[in-house]
C-alpha cells in the first residue's frame, strides 16, 4: 500500500515551506528541513504537496498516521445509516389493521427510520387502484405529526408505494 504522505527523503521538491510548533515558519531547502527534523528525532512530512512550495511539517509520523486513522473512524461512526421499514397493506385493509400498522409506523418514525408503505394488489384487486391510493393518503395524513411524505403514492407494477421520512426530532 502506498503511503498517502511523503516523508523525509521521499520528498522530491527542492524547497519546502515549513510550518508547525517550535519551528520558525519559512521556506527552507528540503535537505535543511530534513536535518532540522532529525535533530528533534521527528519526521518531515509533506502535508500539502500541491502548494508552491510544498507545505511540510515536523512531526512524529507514526503518531500522525494514528491520529488520521482515528479521525476517519470517528467520521465513519458519525455517518448515519438510513433504515427503511416496510409496511404492507392490501387494498381492502380494515380499520383495525390500519390502526395497528399506523402504531408501528409511528414507532419506526420516532426511532428515526424511514417508512415505505405500500399497497400490494393481488390478482384482480388491481381494479381498486383508487382505494389503494386513498388508503395511502389517509395513512400519510395520520402520520403528518411524525413524518413528512418523501414520495407520493406511485404505482409500480402490482404495488402502490409511498415513502415517509421522519421529521427532525424536537429536543426536550
Amino acid at each position: 500500500m502506498e503511503e498517502p504522505y511523503k516523508v523525509n527523503e521521499k520528498i522530491t521538491a527542492d524547497r519546502v515551506r515549513l510550518v508547525g510548533e517550535n519551528v520558525p515558519v519559512d521556506v527552507y531547502p528540503t535537505d535543511k528541513a530534513i536535518q532540522m527534523a532529525k535533530e528533534k528525532n521527528l519526521d518531515l512530512v509533506e502535508i500539502s504537496p500541491k502548494a508552491d512550495p510544498p507545505v511540510c511539517k515536523i512531526i512524529d509520523y507514526s503518531k500522525f498516521k494514528y491520529d488520521q486513522k482515528k479521525k476517519q473512524k470517528e467520521i465513519k461512526a458519525k455517518a448515519q445509516k438510513t433504515v427503511i421499514k416496510e409496511i404492507r397493506f392490501g387494498p381492502n385493509t380494515e380499520e383495525h389493521d390500519f390502526n395497528f400498522k399506523l402504531k408501528h409506523a409511528i414507532s419506526f418514525l420516532e426511532d428515526g427510520s424511514k417508512v415505505k408503505a405500500y399497497v400490494h394488489f393481488v390478482g384482480r384487486t388491481i381494479v381498486f387502484k383508487e382505494r389503494g391510493e386513498i388508503l395511502l393518503l389517509k395513512f400519510a395524513q395520520s402520520l403528518e405529526d411524525y413524518g413528512k411524505v418523501e414520495q407520493l403514492p406511485k404505482l409500480e407494477g402490482k404495488r402502490m408505494i409511498m415513502f415517509i421520512s421522519p421529521k427532525a426530532l424536537k429536543k426536550k
